[in-house]
């Protein structure tokens, strides 16, 4: 049985690669990869010589039976992306659930991530976080999936093009609302650069189209306002009306918005008192 290794290339700068990756790629029988042309930039700066194929969105399917077959060879084989972790915004999902299922190992071989550095460095909570990947292209897609995230707390992290980062800026400030983000562009390269402020300052900065990689990090939304107890008078009279008692009033209303029970209670005490 052979191994199917997931190798983390770097995002930029070539340092940024482990001597776990480059001795795995040396020993490699088989390296496949998403853009062959920027992987050789990479096995040739480091002197490995087996020469990658293609894997890509477009024939991942008509891949996965030649690299079952190698696997079953016992051959090593490596998977890698154009650059950073593989399957994050990157093919090779449907090859690794084939592969796990035939009974192969699948080992990571961590390293860089766009993801992972733009969130670092954003300013912004780092645990949890929601990573979305790109944006649906069709509008109505687009608009489904963000208001579906409008009200999660956790930090949101996209990848956008360069293009389009503007317009994206805006449609997050229109259905999210006001919120601190940072745009993270040509991460570990020359030409870095991390923006922080509120989407539409960021709007603002990047109305014209900008180079590079795009990174995209997004304060989630702040936490409702905890109701107040007086706020909930309309809700205990008509309870009362309807004929609950006061321990079974307080008790329910104290669950539903985690108030404290004894407040609720005296809160409910004085309304039923007061109304008599």
């Amino acid at each position: 049985m052979g191994t199917l290794y997931l190798v983390a290339t770097p995002i930029g700068n070539l340092e940024d690669v482990s001597q776990r990756a480059l001795r795995v790629l040396r020993e490699a029988d088989r390296i496949f990869a998403e853009d062959t042309r920027r992987t050789r930039v990479l096995l040739d700066r480091y002197e490995i010589v087996t020469r990658p194929s293609s894997l890509h969105a477009h024939n991942e399917v008509r891949r996965i039976p030649e690299l079952l077959e190698a696997l079953e060879a016992g051959e090593s084989v490596v998977l890698v992306s154009d650059a950073g972790t593989p399957l994050v915004s990157d093919p090779g999902e449907r090859l690794v659930a084939a592969v796990a299922a035939a009974g192969h190992e699948v080992i990571a071989v961590p390293g860089a991530s766009a993801v992972l550095a733009a969130l670092a460095v954003s300013g912004l909570p780092a645990a949890p976080f929601v990573f979305l990947g790109f944006l649906p292209r069709k509008s109505g897609a687009r608009r489904t999936l963000l208001e579906s995230y409008r009200e999660r707390p956790e930090t949101l992290i996209l990848f956008e093009s360069p293009h389009r980062i503007g317009d994206t800026l805006r449609e997050l400030d229109e259905v999210w609302g006001s919120r601190s983000a940072s745009v993270s562009r040509e991460l570990t390269k020359r030409h870095e650069e991390t923006v922080r402020g509120t989407l539409a300052d960021l709007a603002a900065c990047f109305e014209a189209d900008v180079k590079g990689e795009i990174t995209l990090v997004v304060a989630g939304a702040a936490p409702a306002p905890a109701p107040r107890v007086q706020d909930l008078d309309p809700v205990i009279r008509k309870r009362l009306a309807g004929g609950e008692s006061v321990s079974r009033t307080a008790a329910e209303i104290a669950r539903e918005t985690g108030l404290s029970r004894r407040e609720v209670y005296k809160r409910v005490l004085a309304i039923r008192d007061g109304d008599s």
